[in-house]
């Protein structure tokens, strides 16, 4: 994690209406290129094939993320998004709403690839533990977790591999 990427995380985030707003981090560019270095650093030079992203944040992360390693993105969909022919299907445990959701990926990875989750914020890490079992039922190797925000509890950390955040919950004060 960068200081610049911390520092522009901890600038532009927002609590709005109890939620955590990260669209303010995007909408500016030097923020989001300061956080996407964050987000990046850490995973250079560990060969890196492909990042995934759970919509829709995970989207806008894990694409920019792949640009700056160089390797493909593949989407994870929730129900109700257009994914052409899902090669591969888990349900995740519930989230931290208590929802539980079937994630889906198209067949693209192969034993070869060695991938990295991007995404906005890691709470609970059911639906990263999701991703994980579904990177790995299409035979490939699965890296990690690079959340902007980590508020992963000791037990669902030990099941991710690395978690590169550029910000600990905690950091970020209490939800208002």
């Amino acid at each position: 994690m960068t200081t610049a990427a911390h520092d522009a995380l901890m600038t532009h985030f927002r609590w709005e209406g109890g939620h955590a707003d990260m669209w303010r981090v995007f909408a500016d560019a030097e923020a989001f290129a300061a956080v996407l270095d964050g987000l990046v650093e850490p995973w250079r030079g560990r060969g890196v094939t492909r990042v995934v992203g759970i919509e829709s944040r995970g989207f806008v992360l894990g694409g920019a993320t792949a640009v700056a390693l160089g390797v493909g993105f593949v989407a994870i969909r929730k129900p109700g998004g257009l994914l052409p022919e899902p090669k591969h299907v888990v349900d995740s445990d519930a989230d931290y709403r208590g929802r539980r959701h079937q994630l889906r990926m198209q067949g693209v990875l192969s034993p070869e690839d060695r991938v990295v989750l991007v995404d906005d914020w890691a709470e609970q890490g059911s639906q990263a533990w999701a991703a994980r079992r579904l990177v790995e039922s299409a035979g490939a190797t699965f890296l990690g977790v690079a959340p902007l925000v980590d508020q992963l509890p000791a037990a669902a950390r030990g099941r991710l591999g690395d978690v590169t955040a550029v910000a600990r919950a905690e950091e970020l004060g209490p939800a208002r």
